[in-house]
């Protein structure tokens, strides 16, 4: 058998031919997971201001700093709670951190005196995303086993708009947005809680573009139905948006959709949704590894018509596939606030057995995105060419594989081109999905393999 490295380097050639630079990006990872409580740092010489960015940038703080300090920060730490994470990230210098009830928390930096700290971090300066967008007046939450949510729900003055009461989890409504502040700060202190957050917004998915000339053509591969129930032969589940047809070949490939978001708008795109793009990436890199496999895709809608995706429907969508007989899951997306709601269902899946790949993100800057950066979730990025980052891929501490960041899709006789760690995503999975179809190894085997064959190249 040709050895997978080799099969695969028809993928590299399929990238965009421009390829962008970046320069003086720095390698330094600070990673502050807000639902956990929990800051892992590795910096090495970062001044004062881009580290505070940083920080404004993962927790949402709005953080403010004497005039004229600085300082360089050297440290390197796992797993530490808030108040000995900022100890350490901020040495000599003075702070302060001030909890807010209606809007975000404030952190304030000073060497002589609080009220010195007038200088506000501007996050929106600098290329980080801004803070994380969540749906209006609307709240979501994991309760303990036995307790009335109905009544819990009324005594919050909420509407109880979604519910899961198998897993405990469930999405309330408000009037406005002091009534879901007033009442995430009482939820915090339930104890029948065990969990509650915004529903936060996954934005818009890279759409594919028109390509005249398409460096690849179409998908060849033929389903083998005579495997169709060996356990050797995954299902991939593919939490995206919703898809078009793949043609007379490839259709025997996918399964029947299901959606979470109720959603029965008609679908009338006329060129590549992302999930269509994604289910072909998956089966192009399938097709590397033989020309005929008995993976199947599971898509799960969790957008509808809608450009966004929430953390509720994603969570729903995760547990879906689960249900549906998904042994690997595909999410080419992401956020940049962790939810605990999300990680409890994806852990409940990783017990399971079931493996993760999950979208780096494209900004690019050294901060986990969301779910890629829970623990045991494969993190993908992107190549721009062999053994380079793409110049838009985010990178860091969480991210443990790279791969190609451009496919080529068709929908009809048209070509397409995606480009993103959207793609990258699709093409571990289809990696990870179709090896196991060939040698049947566990799956920590093929991460393994994985890790060993695709390294994130170094900064």
């Amino acid at each position: 058998m040709m050895p997978l490295a080799k099969k695969f380097l028809p993928l590299i050639l399929l990238l965009v031919s421009v390829v962008f630079t970046r320069a003086g990006v720095a390698t330094n990872s600070l990673v502050w997971q807000t639902a956990g409580d929990n800051v892992s740092a590795d910096i090495r010489g970062e001044a004062l201001w881009p580290l505070l960015t940083d920080i404004a940038h993962q927790t949402g703080w709005h953080i403010f700093v004497e005039p004229g300090i600085d300082a360089k920060t050297d440290v390197k730490f796992s797993n530490l709670p808030t108040g000995a994470a900022l100890r350490k990230l901020l040495g000599d210098l003075n702070f302060a951190f001030v909890p807010k009830t209606n809007e975000a928390d404030h952190l304030y930096v000073f060497a002589t005196t609080i009220r010195a700290a007038t200088q506000r971090v501007n996050v929106a300066m600098t290329n980080k995303i801004a803070v994380a967008k969540h749906v209006a007046n609307e709240l979501i939450l994991k309760v303990k086993p036995g307790t009335d949510i109905d009544a819990l729900a009324k005594s919050l003055g909420a509407k109880i708009i979604g519910r899961d009461d198998k897993l405990g989890i469930y999405r309330l409504q408000f009037d406005d947005a002091a009534a879901t502040d007033a009442a995430l700060v009482k939820l915090k202190s339930n104890s029948d809680v065990a969990a509650v957050e915004y529903n936060y917004i996954y934005d818009a998915p890279p759409a594919p573009q028109a390509v005249a000339n398409a460096s690849s053509a179409p998908v060849s591969l033929t389903l083998d139905p005579n495997t169709a129930n060996d356990p050797c032969h995954p299902i991939v589940g593919l939490i995206d948006t919703r898809m078009q047809s793949l043609g007379s070949q490839l259709d025997p490939f996918i399964m029947k959709s299901i959606s979470v978001t109720g959603d029965t708008t008609p679908l009338t795109a006329t060129t590549p949704t992302h999930a269509t793009a994604m289910a072909q990436t998956i089966l192009r890199a399938v097709s590397q590894q033989g020309g005929t496999s008995a993976v199947k895709i599971l898509p799960v809608d969790v957008y509808g018509s809608s450009e966004t995706a929430t953390t509720w429907n994603v969570a729903l969508g995760v547990k879906a596939a689960v249900d549906g007989g998904a042994t690997v899951l595909n999410m080419s997306l992401g956020g940049t606030s962790d939810s605990t709601v999300l990680d409890s269902i994806i852990q409940q899946a990783q017990a399971n057995g079931v493996v993760i790949f999950a979208a780096a993100g494209n900004q690019p800057v050294n901060t986990p995105t969301y779910p890629a950066a829970i623990s045991g979730v494969n993190a993908v990025t992107a190549l721009g060419a062999p053994g380079q980052l793409a110049a838009y891929a985010n990178y860091g501490s969480f991210v443990e594989i790279a791969l190609p960041g451009a496919s080529v899709v068709y929908l009809g006789s048209q070509a397409y081109v995606v480009q993103g760690t959207s793609p990258a995503t699709a093409y571990a999975s289809g990696v990870a999905a179709g090896y196991k179809g060939i040698n049947c190894d566990t799956w920590p085997q093929i991460q393994a393999m994985m890790q060993q064959k695709f390294p994130v190249p170094a900064k």
